[in-house]
């Protein structure tokens, strides 16, 4: 699909808006919405009758079997990790996957960039999430022993993108489009965006079903140091001086490739 093949839905009452991201080469407004990306895929979003003339238009197929079902629907898979920068806990990596009418009902239960919410928000959002979409999400968690194993063997580019790619496989259906937000060395997905949690709302709903899981985590942990482990790498020294206070393994509680807990266990 090209941007020459867009213009014929002009006198369709299309027109054409501004891109929302550098992933975009094309946006219309109409009866319904279609996004030209640089991949060649095209979303369309709106009602199903209005979207099956209008693929009828541009010369595409308009089966409704489900591998058509993406395409037809604009069904996005959104991707996002947490934990990454926090000395203390593992890693998560959550998906959520979204067609039009589920984007409406994910903004009527208040889904917003994750970075704007309080804890204690987060986690009852989370369960309205999680109720109400049952089957559209799915989360993969590392506890610190099981992330310091893959560290072993994965630098955490190589990590990332892996758990990225399989969190799409788990959810896409047919030709979905997975956005994923951009991290590092970023090589998965249809488009890796920065700050995407904050532009879409598939990934802003994967970004705080994996923010409830990491705080739930770092509460477990906590439980189980006997003391209140600390977010991201601030304090960590007297953190892992009360570890070791208590004989525990720092390896179960924090990330061992980080260079100011390399730097303390070499002191």
């Amino acid at each position: 699909m090209r941007i020459e093949d867009l213009k014929k839905l002009e006198s369709k009452r299309f027109y054409f808006v501004e891109k929302k991201s550098e992933y975009e080469l094309a946006r219309m407004k109409g009866p319904c919405t279609v996004v030209l990306y640089t991949t060649g895929k095209v979303i369309f979003q709106g009602k199903e009758d209005v979207i099956s003339d209008i693929k009828s238009e541009l010369g595409l197929e308009t089966k409704r079997e489900p591998q058509n079902q993406a395409a037809l629907y604009g069904i996005i898979v959104g991707s996002d990790e947490t934990l990454k920068g926090d000395t203390f806990g593992g890693l998560v990596v959550a998906g959520f996957r979204a067609d039009e009418e589920d984007r409406d009902e994910l903004k009527k239960l208040g889904v917003r960039d994750s970075k704007t919410i309080d804890d204690s928000v987060i986690l009852s959002l989370a369960r309205k999430i999680r109720d109400s979409f049952q089957n559209s999400y799915y989360v993969i968690e590392l506890e610190p022993l099981e992330y310091n194993k893959e560290l072993v063997m994965n630098n955490i580019t190589e990590l990332l993108n892996r758990l990225h790619k399989k969190i799409n496989e788990k959810l896409k259906i047919g030709n979905s489009l997975h956005i994923v937000d951009k991290y590092p060395g970023c090589g998965v997905g249809d488009v890796c965006e920065e700050k995407a949690e904050s532009k879409h709302l598939e990934v802003a709903a994967a970004s705080i079903i994996a923010r409830e899981h990491a705080i739930k985590q770092i509460n477990r942990l906590s439980e189980k140091a006997g003391f209140a482990i600390p977010k991201g790498s601030t304090h960590v020294r007297e953190a892992l001086q009360a570890l070791k206070k208590k004989n525990l393994k720092p390896e179960e509680f924090v990330k061992m490739d980080f260079s100011n807990v390399k730097k303390y266990l070499v002191n």
